[in-house]
């Protein structure tokens, strides 16, 4: 009886040459393709039992191992393990080739890609076009992902140093006269400095001044003017005053040396800060640990428009509102800083709009405002000694909290309160912690 294994062992290796396909390492007995065209990949001469070469005779009757793209047939299964792979059965184009796992992958990844970006594009035109507000808010914090802004310190800011001489508690900016004003606290001391946005030093005044808290800027071309809130137990304390550049006290909000919650007369306890829009209406947070938490409206001539009064943690309700901005939208921004959030309303009607609570979830905001052009708000945390910088939500819609990027500042600095300049979009930091005022500048300026 003829036996297959009974031929010597390298009539096997007469199958075909060495050959590699793709991380699968080398193989023997795989004829090339061209090979089996010609009728080649054989041992010539040497016919097998029912016709079938010696060579594939061997490969089934197991005397040569099959290779690794040739698959781990079953006993019995001899006639399924061919040279060509199980995936060419029913091919008409012989010696085929099976398409490789990384094939599979990348063509996987792209088809993915390319429906996600179908995918946006089609949101951002629909949102465009048929005003969703769902649709504008996912676009925001979509298109916010990859941004980033950055400031760096301006270290030759101030050119005086020397004149802090107290503690810096608030600062503020006059852009339009390019002057900017720091109230500091101490004995025996100019409580405000006045210098050049440049850091060139001017002038410092004292009078009527006992605790300074917070301060504004709020010049026209025909008046220089500073707004500081006063939380001293003096006969100066508890008012907010208006000053002339000079020093010079123009008006007095609320009752001197007394405290009170009233609102006819109009009484303070702590007011923390206040901000002045062009038109002369007056934004007040009042109580900075204090016996009030209000949100107030003045208008130009100190009539009252509509408040916020009460101590709490819902909607339209405070402890220690600490900061207080406005932007071009129309939008009211309140630092509630006791209740770790940012609360939002309308500045015509005094409406609740929303609230940021998941920037806040170490520390509170103790300052608030925005970057000349609107796009950002910057905001100061006391206790960490940090600025963050948070994308402006669009039109319509407050969302969630976004941060852009942040600015560590070193243990102990403890940054105050801040103010912007209109022109540069420069800040700067007052910083009660390191005694000093500090500036950032866009860095690509």
């Amino acid at each position: 009886m003829w036996a297959p294994s009974s031929w010597p062992t390298a009539a096997v290796f007469s199958v075909g040459p060495l050959s590699r396909r793709e991380g699968r390492g080398w193989s023997l007995g795989q004829p090339r393709a061209r090979d089996r065209r010609r009728g080649r990949g054989r041992a010539p001469g040497i016919p097998g039992p029912g016709g079938r070469s010696f060579a594939r005779a061997a490969l089934l009757s197991g005397s040569q191992t099959p290779s690794a793209e040739e698959g781990r047939s079953e006993p019995g299964a001899g006639a399924r393990s061919r040279a060509a792979p199980a995936c060419c059965e029913n091919r008409r184009t012989r010696g085929c080739r099976p398409p490789s796992a990384s094939c599979f992958v990348m063509a996987r990844f792209w088809l993915c890609a390319g429906g996600a970006v179908f995918f946006l594009a089609f949101l951002v035109l629909h949102s465009r076009f048929s005003g969703s507000s769902v649709l504008r808010e996912f676009i925001f914090q979509i298109s916010w992902r990859t941004e980033e802004i950055l400031y760096r310190l301006d270290v030759g800011w101030p050119k005086h140093s020397e004149y802090f001489t107290g503690t810096t508690f608030c600062v503020a900016v006059d852009s339009l006269n390019g002057l900017l004003y720091i109230a500091q606290r101490g004995d025996n001391i100019q409580k405000v400095l006045v210098f050049t946005e440049d850091g060139y030093f001017l002038r410092a005044w004292n009078y009527t001044v006992d605790t300074p808290h917070g301060m504004f800027a709020a010049s026209t071309l025909y008046e220089q003017s500073i707004w500081i809130t006063d939380v001293g137990n003096g006969s100066f304390g508890h008012t907010i005053k208006k000053y002339n550049s000079f020093g010079d006290l123009v008006q007095v909000l609320g009752t001197p040396g007394k405290k009170g919650t009233g609102l006819n007369p109009l009484q303070f306890d702590n007011p923390a800060e206040l901000y002045v829009e062009d038109t002369g209406d007056i934004y007040i947070v009042d109580g900075d640990g204090g016996l009030n938490n209000r949100l107030i409206k003045l208008s130009q001539d100190f009539m009252m428009l509509w408040l916020h009064g009460e101590n709490g943690t819902g909607p339209a309700k405070f402890n220690i509102p600490h900061s207080v901005t406005v932007d071009s939208s129309g939008r009211v921004w309140v630092a509630d800083r006791g209740n770790k959030r940012i609360q939002v309303f309308d500045k015509d009607t005094g409406v609740w709009l929303g609230a940021w609570n998941n920037c806040f979830t170490e520390e509170g905001p103790s300052s608030v405002r925005f970057t000349p052009d609107g796009k950002y708000l910057i905001i100061a945390q006391l206790n960490l000694s940090r600025l963050l910088f948070v994308a402006a939500p669009p039109v319509g819609s407050i969302g969630y909290c976004s941060v852009i990027s942040s600015i560590q500042l070193a243990d102990q600095v403890l940054p105050h309160l801040l103010d912007i300049s209109g022109k540069t979009g420069a800040i700067y930091v007052a910083e009660i912690g390191a005694k000093q005022v500090q500036k950032y500048v866009p860095l690509k300026s």
